[in-house]
């Protein structure tokens, strides 16, 4: 598996995941929206930016789908990044999203002197708390009515991973 950064070739396929409510999976469909922002945000900067960045997830030259990041200033001086990934639907529940997950959170220590990683998902999104644990990130809180999706105020669990924390390869 190996993250990338997103091909022109790419677009079509992440544009076609959030019309799509069963792409894009129940927790992270929040209604629809342009599709445009992809290629907006693409010919502005390839969807790397120091605040805002995208990758997608790859295994065996078949893109499996995308993790994504971004800046939280904690500071005058300090920030932590928090991310998300979001995987194809025939892609899921095989382990790719632990290692994509992990696989991001080596990049980005590697690649920046941020000191913290986080991400957050909801209480009843079972699948993706045992892919956070399992990529070595710790449960850190249950934050009430976080968000709001489907008619309903969500709450969501906060999980970490320090730079000390970062499993050894």
């Amino acid at each position: 598996m190996r993250l990338r950064p997103v091909t022109e070739s790419d677009l079509d396929r992440l544009e076609e995941m959030f019309v799509d409510p069963d792409a894009i999976g129940v927790f992270n469909w929040g209604g629809f929206t342009d599709g445009t922002v992809w290629r907006k945000r693409f010919e502005e900067n390839r969807l790397l930016s120091e605040d805002r960045s995208v990758l997608m997830v790859e295994l065996d030259g078949t893109a499996l789908g995308f993790v994504s990041w971004n800046k939280i200033r904690t500071g005058q001086f300090s920030h932590v990044f928090e991310f998300g990934i979001s995987l194809w639907p025939a892609h899921r529940g095989k382990g790719h999203g632990s290692a994509a997950q992990l696989q991001l959170a080596r990049y980005l220590f590697a690649h920046s002197t941020v000191h913290r990683i986080q991400a957050g998902t909801e209480l009843d999104n079972i699948a993706e708390q045992r892919a956070l644990e399992k990529a070595g990130f710790t449960r850190e809180a249950v934050l009430r009515e976080y968000s709001f999706r489907d008619g309903a105020w969500r709450d969501e669990v906060l999980y970490r991973m320090l730079r000390p924390e970062l499993p050894m390869p």
